[in-house]
């Protein structure tokens, strides 16, 4: 879906992508938001907290690797796969706090928030560069951005 370079790009679209990217990388600090309180509910030892922190970066880092060894982002629309990955990591994320919960189905949901994510953050730098290519370095600069804004 590149776009020529005589096309005029609507002013609305990067701020879109940004806000939809801050969103959707929220999951990533949501459920380290909550960890502590899941460490207490779940009755889980206080040294699980590193493994459900990491957890999510292995997700991430798996996700982002098949994601790219299968080419979902250049065989179906980013939009589509960003919009997708959006749904399904928020529904894992969400599944954190079933109190049915153990320290097994906790670390799944976690790894898969972590596994979606991937058809989020480098989807969505996708998309930009597909929009963006004469002020690209701003428009990936604006997407880093709107990662580090949670913090």
């Amino acid at each position: 879906m590149l776009r020529s370079r005589m096309t005029k790009i609507p002013k609305h679209i990067l701020p879109v992508i940004v806000i939809a990217q801050f969103f959707c990388t929220s999951l990533w600090f949501a459920g380290n938001a909550v960890m502590p309180d899941l460490v207490r509910s779940f009755d889980l030892s206080s040294s699980t907290l590193g493994h459900l922190t990491s957890i999510v970066q292995f997700g991430f880092i798996s996700g982002t690797l098949l994601f790219a060894f299968l080419t979902i982002a250049d065989r179906y629309s980013p939009s589509v796969v960003f919009l997708v990955s959006a749904l399904i990591g928020a529904s894992t994320n969400l599944g954190i706090i079933w109190q049915g919960n153990t320290l097994t189905s906790l670390l799944i949901f976690r790894f898969l928030t972590g596994f979606f994510l991937a058809g989020i953050y480098p989807v969505g730098m996708k998309i930009a560069a597909d929009y963006f290519d004469k002020e690209l370095g701003k428009s990936l600069g604006f997407l880093v951005g709107a990662l580090v804004i949670p913090i």
